[in-house]
């Protein structure tokens, strides 16, 4: 039976991801307020949607390696075990800003944002009851989503994976069946909603083409083959992988293509590849040119969840409250302040909420289901 493995940097890449969605959405902020703003830089506009890729390949990588560990000692995947475990993981946060964005948030002036009081008022019923069944991917195709927990829609994204993929590590034999239903399934949810909307054409078609841009379940399945590669010890594919010089040319590659913005569309994302690259590289290459493991970017790490899902109401509440009680605040000393305040409260409220909310609830879980 293998010994269960540990895999360094990986709070370290949580972190990265996680910067470049609060750096995409402070930007995309400022631009909703009419405040001074680089949003339309392509650095910008595609960090968010980088950041979101990095955390579905690692997202993919690190549940299936445990569900192969999983069935490799134990002769099977516990299903049931599994999906308590992620229950306990993302949904009280999850059900949190939800509550938040729909009950409080609208009735403070200091998280007012542009739009959304008149975006609230139709189809409220709709959209509640798709996120209450965790479909905010859909929801937020459909209906739109409130600024402050927009940020889910990924959450869904990820729960659609976590449902397909344990059964297909289950029963590897009927992957094909399981692939087949799954996407039955997503498609007569997406086309259901779209009949019940009755929109026009070109908006129905704009929903389809939102929809799959951010159903990045190829993602998450890339991540997947790099544990495969490394549960199966695919020495002969991951030495070339692991070589010093192939990881220099890579990562001059990757950052070559981020700043200069250049964006890439299609199935397969071509910035997942590198992130699977750099996956693999961080949490499994001993000669690793890159190392993340530092007090800082592990606590960011651990908080990340956190991090990402109220980072965007803490955005809100810092443009609101600087423009009610700081009005004279311009120019650089405005752009030192914005991003001071939110990376500070951002993080204060992560960690608090890890600490106390999150934490004794994942004790209980490791307790009762095993990490």
């Amino acid at each position: 039976m293998k010994q269960k493995r540990y895999f360094p940097n990986l709070n370290g890449i949580r972190c990265i991801a996680a910067l470049l969605v609060v750096f995409h959405h402070l930007e995309q902020a400022k631009h909703a307020f009419g405040i001074a703003n680089v949003y339309e830089e392509p650095i910008i506009q595609h960090a968010g949607r980088l950041g979101v890729g990095l955390f579905f390949v690692l997202s993919g990588f690190l549940i299936t390696y445990l569900l192969l560990d999983e069935r490799g000692r134990f002769g099977n995947v516990d299903a049931k075990k599994f999906y308590l475990r992620r229950i306990f993981r993302i949904w009280p946060i999850y059900f949190l800003i939800i509550a938040l964005s729909f009950l409080v948030f609208p009735h403070l002036d200091l998280f007012y944002f542009p739009g959304t009081n008149e975006k609230l008022q139709a189809h409220t019923w709709e959209r509640l009851t798709l996120l209450m069944l965790v479909l905010p991917n859909y929801a937020f195709v459909l209906y739109d989503l409130p600024y402050w927990c927009a940020q889910t829609w990924s959450i869904g994204v990820e729960e659609q994976f976590y449902y397909l993929w344990p059964w297909l590590i289950k029963y590897p034999k009927k992957r094909i069946f399981t692939v087949v239903i799954f996407l039955a399934v997503t498609v007569l949810l997406l086309f259901t909603g779209i009949h019940f909307l009755d929109a026009p054409q070109e908006t129905n078609k704009a929903i389809i083409t939102t929809f799959l841009g951010q159903f990045r379940i190829q993602t998450m399945a890339l991540g997947g083959l790099c544990a495969w590669l490394v549960y199966n010890n695919k020495t002969s594919f991951l030495n070339i992988i692991f070589r010093k010089d192939l990881q220099v040319v890579v990562y001059s590659l990757l950052l070559i293509l981020f700043f200069s913005g250049i964006h890439f569309t299609g199935f397969l994302e071509v910035y997942a590849v590198f992130f699977a690259f750099f996956v693999l590289n961080v949490s499994c290459n001993p000669k690793s040119i890159l190392s993340l493991e530092n007090p800082v970017m592990s606590h960011l790490g651990k908080i990340s969840y956190g991090l990402y899902i109220y980072h965007v109401f803490v955005i809100v509440f810092i443009i609101n409250a600087l423009k009610m009680y700081f009005p004279a605040i311009s120019g650089t000393s405005y752009e030192i302040v914005i991003y001071s305040l939110t990376l500070l409260l951002s993080v204060g409220i992560a960690s608090l909420s890890y600490t106390y909310f999150e934490k004794p609830l994942l004790a209980y879980k490791d307790k009762r289901f095993g990490r």
